[in-house]
């Protein structure tokens, strides 16, 4: 099992990211609601090759990325749809589609399967990317624990926001009662609510890696944090527009 020491790194590192980072890559480990442990670690895998994958680079450069066919830079270890989309969500995720979404759940990928894969992939890229931000070599992915995935799907999410169905700020009860504590339940939060875990593991590593939902009210600086609340948002609204995170 990995440590996150982050011995090698240039920079002090506060110890609640290394601990978060080591328990997601604990809780990746582990069979999810719709995917086996290997699966999770596999879609993991698959997030890093997307970026190096010179069928997604031609297809980021179409006109429509939907008329251009090819054969992703693949590990093999997942069928074509769901490493289609780890690929989309990592390299061409602004041009995701309801029609898409709704074409992959016709292929066999469901929306809860679709949003376990895409939280998985868009936490472990954050990941990442914390570590090539500091000029450190990427963690090894965990090795899978044995398990069979819970097939929970929680029975108030319900569609007609976004692409998928979602569970609405006044659906947040029972065992989902802790998912927008603190906040009021904005679209940001909810995207990832059809897998309730897959929200919950956002906003550990959203609250070591960026602030938590309790201190978005804190507009001058926390404690914890080095630089003040204004200087955080002035690199998040960097980072969102080189992104093209237009939320």
């Amino acid at each position: 099992m990995t440590h996150f020491s982050y011995s090698d790194s240039p920079y002090p590192i506060r110890d609640d990211i290394k601990l978060e980072h080591r328990q997601y890559w604990q809780r990746l480990a582990g069979a999810g609601s719709w995917w086996s442990g290997a699966e999770r670690v596999a879609i993991a895998a698959e997030s890093r090759l997307a970026s190096h994958c010179k069928f997604c680079a031609e297809r980021r450069q179409a006109l429509s990325p939907y008329n251009l066919q090819g054969q992703h830079d693949s590990a093999g270890d997942l069928d074509e749809v769901a490493v289609d989309a780890v690929h989309r969500i990592v390299t061409d995720q602004a041009r995701i589609s309801q029609r898409w979404v709704d074409q992959i759940a016709d292929d066999g990928l469901s929306n809860a399967a679709y949003v376990e894969l895409a939280g998985i992939v868009v936490t472990v890229f954050s990941v990442d990317e914390f570590n090539r931000a500091l000029g450190l070599e990427l963690e090894p992915l965990p090795e899978p624990v044995d398990g069979e995935p819970s097939r929970y799907r929680p029975s108030q999410a319900v569609g007609g926001t976004g692409f998928v169905p979602m569970i609405t700020a006044e659906g947040a009860t029972g065992a989902e009662s802790d998912l927008y504590r603190g906040s009021r339940g904005a679209n940001v939060l909810r995207a990832l609510s059809l897998v309730p875990d897959a929200v919950r593991d956002w906003r550990r590593l959203a609250s070591a890696q960026y602030i938590s939902v309790e201190g978005m009210t804190n507009m001058v600086k926390q404690d914890d944090r080095v630089i003040n609340r204004m200087q955080m948002e002035l690199v998040a609204g960097r980072v969102s527009a080189i992104n093209e995170c237009f939320y």
